[in-house]
């Protein structure tokens, strides 16, 4: 009795109820769909199997759209990461990639009087009420300052710091299990670094400094486009930024592959010349944080950042660079030792660290070009997390550097993302381009070269 009144303890309990809830009733369809499947005929059976699969996902999908915080995370993980999952739950879960219920109206103005001091029809010339876009931790909303200027108005849900507080609360556990199923890794560090980076995002104050850095990095590139950041109308709990015109991922989809195949070259390339240039990348790749123009990439949601020494940096890219470009076991091996990816002195063949080293940079393995498909990531990020027969035997000697968890999630998401547009490029080039300086091999190189210069200039 006395647990249940820790108000941490009794909000996560009452999420597990909505989980467990969602479970129950997915139980209860499979019973049914037992029964009426006993006599039913092979067409019959296929369609009653269909009909089973969407419900359940649809419950799911609106279970955690619902719930909002870390669990609604996972579903847009989950959601297009792996395209191997039934495509009707895949559909489903697929609707919080951009949108998740919203909160009314009377409880957005709430937020923005409490951070603005004002109602929002007197703190802005026009608001709109009804969100254009709601996600894990916040909504969206179109406005226009007294200026004229329209801008995007993101608002975070009343409470969502103590609902993330208690999904954070399971990390704890984590601390328990993970030693079990890797010995050597730092349980604590890895568990305190998820921590710290997924409550960064509760305060858009860190949001917004991230986004005045990208948008001031990423100033007049040809084809990069960062919103910037109305800095009198941003606070903890409210974002201001200026607002973008883009076609929505999902509707990007139906284009032509020749601008499918742009759009993911601009995506490979913001992410490895952050990480290359300026020791930072977002951490957050899932498809409702794109916009899309003509030939240019807009990119949102900069809550979750990671930013690292440049020792990290240059250890991350040798890591890419010694397992898919240059490839060498001895020396792979080595650096995994050193920053802490595997044990010293492990029994492990360096030939086997390298190729499941690689086993996310295959696009990049050879000079030429390379389609990256949707069930080819979906195949290769399988192999990666589950790793199999083949591979377990690395969980025995493995652990996990701080710097590379959020890292992983970046990795895992892009190659999602690339797979979702069916990008092709000669990947090989572009990263040599990119992090061993070689001279560009793209349209879109030769573009970002000329930029740079005037940057210097």
């Amino acid at each position: 009795m006395v647990l249940w009144r820790a108000p941490r303890l009794r909000r996560l309990l009452r999420r597990y109820l909505l989980i467990a809830g969602a479970g129950s009733r997915t139980a209860g369809r499979r019973a049914t769909l037992a029964v009426r499947t006993v006599t039913a005929d092979a067409d019959k059976r296929a369609a009653l199997d269909a009909e089973f699969q969407l419900q359940s996902a649809e419950d799911v999908a609106r279970t955690l759209g619902a719930m909002k915080g870390a669990f609604m995370k996972v579903g847009q993980l989950a959601s297009f990461v792996d395209d191997g999952m039934p495509e009707p739950i895949r559909a489903a879960l697929a609707q919080l990639q951009d949108d998740a219920p919203p909160m009314t109206a009377a409880l957005a103005a709430s937020v923005i009087r409490a951070e603005l001091g004002a109602d929002p029809e007197r703190v802005f010339r026009r608001w709109d009420p009804v969100p254009i876009a709601a996600a894990s931790i916040g909504q969206v909303h179109r406005a226009v300052l007294d200026d004229g200027r329209t801008v995007a108005v993101k608002v975070q849900y009343p409470d969502i710091a103590e609902i993330v507080a208690a999904d954070l609360a399971q990390l704890d556990m984590g601390r328990l299990v993970l030693p079990a199923i890797y010995p050597d890794m730092d349980a604590r560090a890895v568990t305190t670094e998820l921590r710290e980076r997924l409550t960064e995002e509760l305060d858009y104050r860190i949001e917004a400094g991230n986004q005045r850095d990208f948008a001031r990095w990423y100033r007049d590139h040809p084809f990069i486009r960062i919103p910037e950041v109305i800095d009198e109308l941003s606070t903890r709990r409210v974002l201001t930024t200026a607002f973008v015109e883009g076609t929505r991922f999902a509707a990007f989809e139906s284009r032509d592959q020749a601008a499918r195949d742009h759009a993911g070259e601009v995506i490979f390339r913001f992410v490895l010349r952050s990480i290359a240039d300026h020791c930072a990348f977002n951490g957050d790749p899932h498809p409702g944080n794109y916009l899309f123009g003509t030939d240019d990439v807009t990119f949102v949601d900069f809550g979750l950042v990671k930013r690292f020494s440049a020792q990290s940096r240059d250890d991350t890219i040798a890591s890419v660079v010694l397992a898919a470009i240059e490839p060498n076991a001895p020396a792979l091996a080595a650096l995994c030792e050193r920053v802490g990816y595997f044990t010293p002195g492990n029994p492990l063949p360096p030939e086997l660290i390298l190729e499941f080293s690689a086993l996310l940079w295959g696009h990049a393995a050879e000079d030429r070009p390379f389609t990256i498909t949707s069930a080819w990531a979906s195949d290769v990020v399988r192999t990666f997390m589950l790793k199999g027969d083949r591979y377990r035997v690395l969980d025995r000697y493995g652990g996990l550097p701080v710097d590379s968890v959020i890292l992983q999630r970046i990795t895992v998401g892009l190659l999602a993302v690339l797979g979702r547009l069916n990008a092709t490029a000669n990947w090989h080039r572009i990263t040599r381009e990119l992090w061993l300086g070689e001279e560009p091999s793209t349209p879109i190189g030769e573009a970002e070269a000329v930029w740079l210069a005037s940057r210097v200039a």
